[in-house]
C-alpha cells in the first residue's frame, strides 16, 4: 500500500493524476523489491515492528527500486533519489512507529 501511496502522489505532482498504466510503470520496480524486503524481514512473523522489520523492508524496497529503475531505463534524476529513501522510509516506518506508540499509550483493559 505504501508504495502505491508514493507512486500515485508522486505521478499526481507531476500533472499525472489517478491510477493509470503510468502508475504500474512507475510502481512495479518498487513492488518487486517490497516482496523481497517482505522475504528478507520475515515481516509475516512481526509485520508491526518499526525495528528491525519495517527498516529492512523500507531500505529493501527503496534500494532495490531504484536499483531496478535504473537498470530498466527508469528516471533517476534529480532529487528522486532521495524523495524515493525519504518518503518511502515515513510511510514504511512510520506507520508501524505510530501503531506501537497508540499501543503503548492506551489504557490497558480491565478484566
Amino acid at each position: 500500500m505504501a508504495v502505491l501511496v508514493f507512486v500515485i502522489a508522486g505521478r499526481g505532482t507531476h500533472h499525472d493524476s489517478g491510477v493509470t498504466i503510468g502508475t504500474l510503470g512507475t510502481a512495479w520496480p518498487f513492488l518487486v523489491a517490497l516482496i523481497l524486503g517482505w522475504a528478507l524481514a520475515r515481516a509475516w512473523r512481526s509485520p508491526v515492528r518499526p525495528w528491525p522489520t519495517g527498516t529492512v523492508v523500507w531500505l529493501v524496497t527503496a534500494a532495490g527500486g531504484l536499483t531496478l529503475r535504473g537498470l530498466t531505463g527508469g528516471g533517476l534524476s534529480g532529487a528522486f533519489p532521495l524523495v524515493t529513501v525519504l518518503a518511502l522510509g515515513g510511510l514504511m516506518v512510520g506507520w508501524r512507529a505510530v501503531v506501537v506508540l497508540w499501543r503503548r499509550l492506551r489504557p490497558a483493559r480491565v478484566a
